[in-house]
């Protein structure tokens, strides 16, 4: 019996690549309550960025949606933040609002998401966080007005609300800030029709685009810059705060414009070929969850972010460093303070997903198959503990890292890189995107990866299922997924 526990209170079977000092917790993960460790990590921290491993594992989803509700409902957060579209998700955030005409269900919304990869966010998974918002939010309105408070813009900061990070939405955000502008100043809208006719020739294909501007000097960057500077020019007469949500109305059309203005010159870096593309669009990324901040209110608003572990992971923790690329969870830890941030990495280590085998393909259902010798998902596959131990139902957990409050991260990475290759603190962490080939995976699909300094914690799904997206007409639209996770 004595050599049992002594057994399981060695944190990695048969290795010593995390060592005892860089776990403080780890935990079996079957229900709501086991999330109780990391809700305690988080603590009053005002940014919490939610991994996955993929862009089409249910079990991803379904988990950061049961932490986001209780970081609403326990924590107070203010806003969800996704690696998404701005116009498509703040569809999202009009609907969970009550803004007027802003759709019936959450499922119309979402399958209005037509940008590849649609399953992202068109989903079973997402319809059901969705109306949660929703309701949550009619609660908190409803709660205003027993109050007999008027819920004005400035109420409407009480309630959640749902946000795109991404830059891809060049057109759909200049048609955006087209139709503002008929609505609320016809005579201004001359600056975004120039920029709309600037990139028209092109037939709304960014590639076309970003391939013309490779080899001629003209391109369409003063016209989005004109755009913009237009929009602020006015926006006192456009955000007055006595009219309703005309606040978040300029507000939406401004980051539509701020949108376009990153989107043309990401496209245009895109076409050479180098990393200054993903460094422009984490960036971006950074720069609107700041805004988002500073408009929910910069000294008590709190922001979920739900992104890739390639986004939300620090990049100094990870070979992108070597490349000089940057990305959204090294910036949150650098600009507000890493002890103002949690980052949750999530993996797994066998199952199914939903991906394409090459970029614009129909989306399918894919095996995922055992992680590979000596990665980090096989070794926290083995990773035991009491808890673990006397579960007979998963092998699923959620890991807490050691927190240094007096050691600067680089200097904690700099201890453990001498040769990144060659040093077993540097091993592969899978990561799966929209294109994937199982088959090939042990090639290009294992990102080395300091795990402890990269993340702050860890969700660890033993065995996956693949997503539910609504455009896979196979599946029937009814039978949605029950709630996860089990016994809520």
């Amino acid at each position: 019996m004595q050599f049992y526990s002594l057994f399981y209170k060695i944190y990695i079977v048969g290795t010593n690549s995390i060592m005892e000092k860089d776990i403080e917790n780890f935990h079996r993960l079957e229900r709501s309550k086991d999330l109780d460790i990391l809700l305690d990590r988080i603590g009053d921290s005002q940014f919490v960025l939610l991994g996955e491993a993929s862009h089409g594992t249910s079990e991803f989803y379904r988990w950061r949606t049961e932490i986001t509700k209780r970081l609403i409902n326990e924590k107070g957060f203010s806003f969800i933040a996704v690696e998404g579209d701005w116009p498509d998700c703040y569809k999202v955030n009009s609907y969970i609002k009550g803004f007027p005409d802003s759709g019936k269900n959450s499922y119309d919304i979402l399958h209005s998401f037509n940008r590849w990869p649609t399953w992202m966010w068109a989903n079973k998974e997402m319809v059901e966080l969705v109306e949660w918002l929703k309701l949550y939010n009619d609660r908190q309105q409803h709660q205003q007005e027993q109050k007999n408070k008027s819920f004005t813009s400035n109420s409407n900061k009480k309630i959640v609300g749902f946000y795109g990070l991404d830059l891809y939405s060049l057109w759909e955000s200049m048609e955006a800030i087209l139709q503002y502008l008929k609505k609320v100043d016809p005579n201004a809208i001359k600056d975004a029709i120039e920029a709309y006719n600037c990139f028209e020739p092109y037939g709304k294909d960014v590639e076309n685009y970003a391939r013309a501007t490779a080899f001629v000097p003209e391109n369409c960057e003063d016209e989005v810059i004109e755009m913009l500077t237009s929009l602020r020019s006015k926006m006192d007469v456009y955000s007055k705060k006595d009219h309703g949500n005309r606040e978040e109305e300029y507000f939406n059309v401004e980051q539509n414009a701020i949108t376009a203005k990153s989107a043309e010159l990401y496209y245009r870096t895109m076409i050479k070929g180098d990393v200054n593309s993903w460094n422009i669009r984490d960036n971006h990324m950074m720069d609107t969850l700041e805004r988002l901040i500073s408009f929910h209110g910069e000294g008590h608003s709190k922001a979920i972010i739900w992104a890739h572990n390639t986004h939300i992971g620090d990049a100094r923790a990870t070979d992108m460093s070597k490349d000089n690329m940057i990305n959204l969870g090294q910036l949150v830890r650098e600009r507000k303070n890493s002890n103002n941030t949690v980052l949750v990495g999530f993996g797994t280590y066998n199952g199914t997903v939903i991906a394409a085998k090459r970029w614009g393909d129909k989306m399918e259902e894919m095996k995922v198959p055992a992680a590979t010798d000596g990665s980090w998902d096989h070794i926290l596959h083995n990773l035991k503990n009491d808890s673990i131990a006397s579960s007979s139902y998963t092998n699923d957990k959620v890991i807490i890292f050691t927190r240094d409050e007096d050691c600067n991260i680089d200097n904690k990475i700099n201890d453990n890189s001498s040769n990144k290759i060659n040093n077993d603190n540097w091993r592969g962490q899978r990561a799966i995107g929209v294109v994937y080939n199982p088959q090939y995976e042990k090639y290009g699909n294992y990102v080395p990866t300091l795990l402890h300094l990269r993340y702050d914690t860890f969700l660890f799904i033993d065995e996956t299922h693949a997503l539910h997206p609504l455009h896979i007409s196979t599946i029937d639209d009814k039978d949605f997924p029950e709630t996860f996770p089990t016994g809520i």
